[in-house]
């Protein structure tokens, strides 16, 4: 099977299992009792349905309807697939859903209409709009689009966007801001070249002018050539940026140009137009999936060049998630009756002056730099960048309140930024983070038991997500059998059967290695090469001699019997006395590290604080400042039992010895957790309204089963156990870990190599 056979493959597994589909409604209220059912059904429901029917505003405070969006299509221009229907559709408005709720904690309905009469769409928007706080419009061809959404705006009192036209716009907008400062011009003097007519195309340009750009300047094309004012039966969008200039090609358009704007076809852009193009030239090729020109070409074309594209891979990436998430969570949060001028405005500016505030240390690990600032490469933010939530959507409410279509005012700004990054708690971005940064500087990961289909299946994501390269050890010929099973193509992918003859060398060569440090604790070189034909062993010294950068292993053995090889072979790091492990747990209220989950039974007091710290380190490595909270079954001294006071003798040791460190206790779960309870009892305690993100436990125990009790029971995701310590990137799974799990340790693996080789170097 080719890859792309497997891709389509994977593609569709993924929309069909567990469960078809990739959204669901969930209940928000209890429901577990007669009472909690006669207050969500009747007879109880009839009290909000009359207040509701008093006055319609009240659906916002009784229902969903303040925080739910419909996203709606007919299925007529999807995507690059075109006018595929609306049921075919369904797929694309349920991945905007996804979106919609991950980067903006915002609901969504996505509704797929079984018409291309325009009347007949608008009436039936129209009829189900009581339903929704907001209504995006998606993937409707042109011209239709732009009647349909003008209709509704005009027709309807609550925000409508089609965002295929104005996502690109405001992004882009930003971005041009930013290019056209960058380049010390000056936008209402910039000429302008415009390829695509489209809905994007024309909604981008209108922008543009409302910003500054003229008229005169501009140059739009559409697959005839350039629009020109002479030209025959001009839509009423295309005659409005219509040229009276005698010009009839792309070509003769990029002389002397200072932007080009791409919304068109992939490759129309040759070297010779970019020459001819003025000083400093602005690019967006933002065909997708490949640019007007390719970005490489470009960048080696001209050197004073600054360019976007709609790609991930480069610099500059113009993504509509920048845009449409952030701007209905504004305009929801102020009951906005529509998306205006002013809103689609502001959003703009913010995230052009968003560009050029200092980035979050946790945005450049994420994609891999050492420092991102204001320049050519980085002229819009990331859309990873937790700040977009608290920038745009405020900027968005006081646009709205500033041009009169809120019906809900905002008083406590500050409140409001912190609400907002309350709803960011996403369970997986954090996991998004990591694989992303992972992916900026891949490295070769030994996977220590790779004849086993779930390891092999993990490693296979490894290899075409481009996290890392996976080296698969095992018996080979069952190795080749389960590629195949999976259509795991072999190319490329090393496989090595410790136990063959072909691997001889190796074995001798690591068994005199191995022998070197262990002859004199009662090891002798017979049982040094014995050692290295069990794959445990002979992985560790892969990583050791440098043939391999990380390994992981433990997927099919108790944990013990796969440590102690590590602590043999690869040792602790320089400095440090104790090893651990951490867990990350992916809960909707952030990302929350427990330790110690696998490694010390029962550490006394010191060793507790240097745990502490070394989760603080990782916590760190992940982008995070770390807030520890100390776990103990007393409070504070309200337990003398030894137990409570090895806690509380930890915090002493690390309030004395690194003040810099935020970590106070012995302290319950429940108060670490609930800031309001913490604030309230001891708002002495340094954690006192901070939100903790780090749990040290007393034992192994209570950390091990802690991390298993929420897993399990809320279906959380665990990035795990983290070693910590060790002096290689060596990282042990739990027994029969999944192959998410494993994926997500591979690019644990692939950062904790990085970091070492960093610290390498200086």
């Amino acid at each position: 099977m080719s890859n792309t056979s497997r891709k389509r493959r994977e593609a569709l597994v993924y929309h069909a299992k567990p469960k078809p589909g990739k959204i669901e409604v969930v209940p928000t209220k209890k429901y577990a009792t007669q009472r909690d059912l006669s207050l969500a059904y009747s007879p109880g429901v009839a009290e909000p349905c009359l207040e509701i029917e008093k006055d319609k505003e009240n659906a916002y405070k009784y229902t969903t309807k303040g925080n739910l969006v419909a996203v709606i299509s007919n299925g007529t221009a999807v995507l690059g697939l075109g006018d595929i229907g609306p049921e075919a559709s369904k797929p694309v408005m349920e991945g905007k859903g996804l979106l919609f709720k991950i980067f903006a904690d915002i609901d969504v309905f996505d509704i797929e209409v079984d018409t291309k009469d325009v009347d007949k769409f608008i009436e039936t928007v129209k009829n189900i709009a009581p339903t929704f706080g907001g209504i995006n419009l998606e993937d409707i061809k042109a011209p239709e689009a732009f009647e349909i959404e003008r209709r509704l705006k005009e027709e309807l009192d609550i925000p409508v966007m089609h965002d295929d036209q104005h996502g690109t716009a405001i992004i882009s907008a930003a971005a041009l801001l930013n290019a056209v400062e960058l380049a010390k011009k000056k936008i209402e003097k910039v000429k302008i070249v415009i390829s695509g007519a489209g809905a994007a195309a024309v909604s981008c340009t209108k922008l543009y002018k409302a910003f500054g750009a003229k008229a005169e300047n501009i140059v739009m094309l559409d697959s005839k050539g350039v629009i020109r004012k002479d030209r025959a039966n001009l839509s009423e969008e295309k005659a409005e940026f219509a040229t009276a200039r005698k010009i009839d090609t792309l070509d003769e358009a990029m002389k002397n140009a200072d932007v080009f704007v791409g919304l068109s076809i992939a490759n129309i852009v040759s070297p010779e137009m970019l020459k001819s193009m003025a000083k400093r030239p602005i690019v967006f090729a933002m065909a997708n999936p490949n640019p007007e020109i390719d970005y490489q070409l470009a960048m080696d074309t001209r050197k004073d060049i600054i360019m976007a594209t709609g790609r991930s891979d480069h610099p500059n990436q113009v993504n509509n998630v920048l845009g449409f998430p952030f701007i209905f969570r504004g305009a929801l949060d102020v009951r906005a009756t529509k998306i205006n001028e002013e809103m689609k405005k502001a959003a703009v500016k913010a995230l052009a002056e968003l560009a050029k505030e200092a980035v979050p240390e946790q945005v450049n690990i994420a994609y891999g730099e050492t420092r991102l600032n204001f320049g050519p490469d980085y002229i819009i933010p990331k859309p990873f960048d937790p700040r977009l939530i608290a920038k745009v959507p405020p900027a968005v409410a006081k646009a709205a309140m500033e041009s009169g279509v809120a019906r809900q005012g905002i008083q406590d700004w500050d409140k409001y930024e912190e609400e907002l990054l309350e709803r960011m708690g996403n369970e997986n971005k954090i996991t998004r983070l990591l694989i992303n940064r992972a992916k900026t500087n891949p490295k070769r990961i030994v996977f220590a038991e790779a004849d086993h289909l779930d390891v092999l299946k993990a490693a296979q994501i490894v290899r075409d997500e481009g996290i890392g390269f996976p080296i698969l050890l095992g018996r080979r010929e069952v190795i080749k059998e389960l590629m195949a099973e999976i259509d795991f193509e072999e190319e490329d992918v090393a496989i090595i059967d410790p136990k063959s003859d072909e691997e001889e060398e190796h074995r001798k060569n690591y068994a005199n290695k191995y022998w070197e440090t262990r002859h004199r604790n009662g090891v002798t070189k017979y049982d040094a090469e014995k050692l290295m034909r069990e794959r445990n062993y002979f992985a560790a010294m892969m990583v050791n001699e440098g043939d391999a950068d990380a390994l992981l292993s433990g997927y099919s053995r108790a944990y013990p019997t796969v440590v102690k090889p590590m602590l043999e072979l690869i040792g602790m790091a320089k400095g440090v006395s104790r090893v651990a492990a951490t867990n990350v747990m992916n809960t909707s209220r952030g990302p929350i590290f427990i330790s110690d989950t696998s490694i010390n039974i029962d550490p006394p007091a010191k060793d507790l604080a240097k745990i502490a710290q070394m989760t603080a380190r990782t916590v760190q490595l992940f982008g995070m400042e770390p807030v520890i909270a100390m776990i103990s079954y007393a409070n504070f001294g309200s337990s003398k039992d030894p137990r409570a006071k090895k806690v509380k003798d930890a915090v002493s040791y690390l309030h004395r010895f690194h003040p810099e460190l935020s970590v106070d206790g012995e302290l319950q779960t429940d108060f670490a957790l609930n800031r309001e309870m913490l604030q309230s009892k001891f708002p002495f305690s340094k954690l006192a309204g901070k939100k903790v993100n780090t749990l040290i436990y007393p034992d192994l125990d209570s950390a091990n089963s802690t991390y298993k009790l929420i897993k399990e029971l809320n279906n959380v995701d665990s990035i795990g156990p983290i070693m910590m310590g060790m002096n290689k990137p060596v990282h042990i799974l739990q027994l029969g870990a999944s192959v998410e799990e494993m994926v997500n340790m591979s690019a644990v693996a692939v950062v904790d190599a990085q970091e070492k080789e960093k610290r390498l170097k200086k």
